[in-house]
């Protein structure tokens, strides 16, 4: 019935309602792959399972994401775009429904991991919204849909953990399952029609994906740069709850969610970050995000001896608009060289820096067990530097 009343072919632009809707899409979307990290425990003990058990679980939606970047996301470059949004939302909240009346632990991790495919999702609303933008307004159409992502990753956990308080574990899936069947009616009324041309099959697709990455210079520098400054982000937000938990600050669990929010105002930049890769200042922003990235683990630093939430919160912001300039540019610039493989570009894009992100949470947890808030600010500033010393290769025509 969506094909038939809403059909219609692409325009030249992302309309302010459109740009709204995808960019909340992005964000409700984003949030599903975060709701249960903070009920991990109450999840365990509902199914009689160990915590460590309860955490792998959780993990089963990263792991299922992955799967999804890998053999979901190339159907963008195949399928009617917004017929696969939509079937892939209703995917999505199917599986969150059957997250919510799950009576036993294997169902769960079943609709765990379909969960984690279906949200993949993001990554063909992303390089759909470019397909359909002027080169002109391309990198701030980006922007807003990455403000709309980053804003349901950082209120994802304590929307979760408040809704927990009111109406059960349970409460945030059935509340979730309703958001997506809502953004399916919303996509099929919005979204204009884009057919990929059909160059390739889906299987020659999925063979592609090696030679794409060999092939394609600017996505291998990109993915680069953003999976140094992805661990670090990750490194940061998995290790500074342990240390506002501390006896150094002593924060509850609310405490630490209000900072994760004052962190997350971060987000604001993406639009930002967007109008300078339109207007051509792609390679200065860059540094720029680089630099935040490396200002914010000095400033925290600071903050850990001066015993300085405020500091701290400093940082956090820093982090967040460092990753977040860098991978509203980064959209940008590997969009570019190949329209037609955007879908499997993007999904590349974002299983490399994905691994980084796994690395920087393991490296986090391990790094402040081992030496406390000194050593993991340290294994940041590392990363960050990394990031430049890479990028100082590049040259500013790139």
């Amino acid at each position: 019935m969506l094909e038939s009343s809403f059909a219609r072919p692409a325009h030249a632009a992302v309309s302010p309602v459109l740009a709204f809707v995808l960019a909340i899409g992005c964000g409700a979307i984003a949030a599903n792959l975060y709701y249960a990290q903070p009920l991990a425990a109450l999840i365990g003990t509902a199914f009689g399972v160990p915590t460590a058990a309860a955490g792998f679980v959780v993990t089963l939606t990263q792991i299922g994401y992955g799967l999804g970047l890998l053999f979901l996301v190339p159907l963008g470059d195949v399928i009617e775009n917004r017929r696969l949004v939509v079937i892939a939302t209703a995917c999505a909240g199917g599986a969150l429904l059957l997250m919510a009346i799950a009576q036993n632990v294997v169902l769960f991790m079943v609709a765990a991991l379909m969960l984690g495919v279906a949200s993949t999702v993001v990554q063909i609303l992303l390089p759909y919204s470019a397909q359909i933008s002027p080169d002109s307004v391309r990198g701030r159409v980006i922007g807003i849909l990455t403000s709309g992502l980053m804003a349901g990753i950082a209120l994802a956990r304590p929307i979760a953990s408040f809704t927990s308080t009111v109406l059960g574990w349970r409460g945030i899936f059935v509340l979730s399952a309703l958001v997506m069947t809502l953004m399916v009616l919303a996509f099929g009324t919005a979204m204009p029609r884009r057919q990929p041309p059909a160059l390739s099959t889906y299987g020659q697709m999925l063979r592609s994906l090696p030679s794409l990455l060999r092939d394609t210079p600017i996505l291998r520098r990109r993915a680069a740069y953003h999976t140094a400054l992805y661990a670090s982000f990750s490194l940061f937000w998995v290790a500074i709850p342990l240390l506002l938990s501390s006896d150094d600050f002593a924060l509850t669990q609310r405490g630490i969610g209000f900072f994760a929010l004052a962190g997350a105002s971060g987000i604001v930049v993406a639009p930002l970050a967007g109008w300078i890769a339109d207007h051509g200042k792609t390679w200065p922003g860059t540094a720029g995000a680089m630099l935040a990235m490396l200002s914010a683990f000095a400033i925290a630093l600071s903050g850990w001896h001066l015993r300085s939430i405020v500091l701290l919160a400093l940082g956090a912001i820093l982090v967040d608009t460092g990753l977040v300039i860098n991978f509203v540019l980064s959209q940008r610039a590997i969009y570019e060289p190949k329209p037609e493989s955007r879908s499997r570009i993007g999904g590349l894009f974002t299983a490399i820096f994905f691994c980084g992100g796994a690395a920087g949470s393991l490296a986090g947890t391990a790094s402040f067990a081992a030496g406390g808030w000194p050593l993991t600010d340290a294994i940041g500033i590392v990363l960050a530097v990394l990031a430049l010393a890479m990028f100082s290769t590049e040259g500013r025509a790139a």
